[in-house]
């Protein structure tokens, strides 16, 4: 049965048909905005409980065309049902149901009230708390891929990760600043000759709900098996990009940083040298990458993305390879301009 699950009617038809709801039973749909790879809604059923319905787009919602199957829903699936089997109860939400001929899959809503990380941060009232904690669940998550011998077949494929982080953020970025083709080039070959443990691949302040100061960790279509230390460069970027934005919070920010730096370190064990170093040059990727790749930022403004692309390419030529220090370096060169 065809659905859009973003059309009431359908998705009422659709989900009376799995038995999914009673047959005179219709529920509120509420568009959720903010993701770019997939339709995605929160519906609430007559007796209250309320559902999160995902539809994988094949044309993501962004300004540059970007193209991705939409079969990348089911690793998002096994992403849900992996993090719940080892993560404490809340920290993730529950699965409900997939529905691999439609590429929907549907999780439990996370209750009210809560925030998004991301809108918390641009307000300026993300609390160091937040940080510490999303450092600890990603040094779980690093942990448990190297502990669980089904991981590495489980997260096998990397095609996702190719699709919608590589091409778009790495090498599309590459081919608007020359100037970073080389650096860009090796950090590809590094990163996909590395199969250490699971990969996140989205983690990010905006894939991130905050209940009664507890974090919810979302969307996992990019899972995978190989690089961990993109994870950190991901979310690293995310936070150094809102610390070039918001100069009134950047000390606060810095630290933020700093302490989610730690807390992954102590939760996940040694980090060697080289292992840090690709976080750095990942970080250095993505800041560039959301400025210039398929996908750039939605709160940095012109003289904001500028301001990040010199300073990258300043500490691309002249690199600091300690995570502490790059986060220092940053600041201190963005605070010059």
């Amino acid at each position: 049965m065809k659905v859009d699950i973003e059309d009431k009617e359908s998705l009422a038809v659709y989900l009376r048909g799995m038995s999914r709801i009673g047959q005179d039973e219709e529920g509120t749909l509420h568009l959720l905005t903010g993701g770019v790879s997939n339709k995605t809604i929160l519906f609430t059923r007559k007796d209250g409980v309320q559902w999160v319905i995902k539809q994988a787009l094949s044309k993501l919602r962004v300004q540059q065309d970007w193209f991705c199957d939409e079969e990348r829903i089911a690793i998002e699936y096994k992403g849900l049902k992996w993090l719940s089997s080892f993560l404490p109860e809340g920290y993730v939400p529950e699965p409900v149901f997939f529905d691999e001929e439609n590429h929907v899959l549907c999780m439990t809503a996370v209750p009210q009230p809560h925030e998004n990380l991301k809108s918390l941060i641009l307000k300026g009232e993300a609390t160091e708390s937040y940080f510490v904690q999303l450092g600890y669940l990603l040094g779980r998550i690093y942990r448990a891929g190297k502990e669980d011998k089904t991981a590495v077949s489980l997260f096998a494929e990397r095609k996702f990760f190719e699709d919608l982080r590589i091409e778009p953020y790495y090498q599309f970025t590459a081919g608007r600043i020359p100037e970073s083709a080389i650096f860009f080039s090796k950090l590809i070959e590094d990163t996909l000759a590395v199969r250490e443990s699971v990969v996140h691949g989205d983690y990010s302040p905006k894939n991130v709900l905050i209940r009664d100061n507890r974090v919810v960790l979302l969307d996992y279509e990019v899972m995978h098996f190989g690089d961990p230390s993109f994870d950190v460069g991901f979310f690293m970027c995310q936070m150094l990009s809102f610390l070039n934005h918001l100069d009134h919070t950047r000390g606060h920010l810095a630290q933020c940083a700093q302490s989610f730096w730690n807390s992954y370190i102590e939760s996940r064990g040694v980090v060697d040298a080289e292992a840090e170093y690709r976080a750095v040059r990942h970080t250095l990727g993505c800041l560039l990458a959301r400025v210039k790749g398929r996908s750039p930022v939605d709160f940095l403004d012109a003289m904001q993305q500028e301001r990040q692309i010199k300073t990258v390419i300043e500490l691309i030529h002249d690199p600091v390879k300690q995570m502490s220090k790059f986060i220092e370096a940053f600041t201190s060169k963005i605070s010059l301009y």
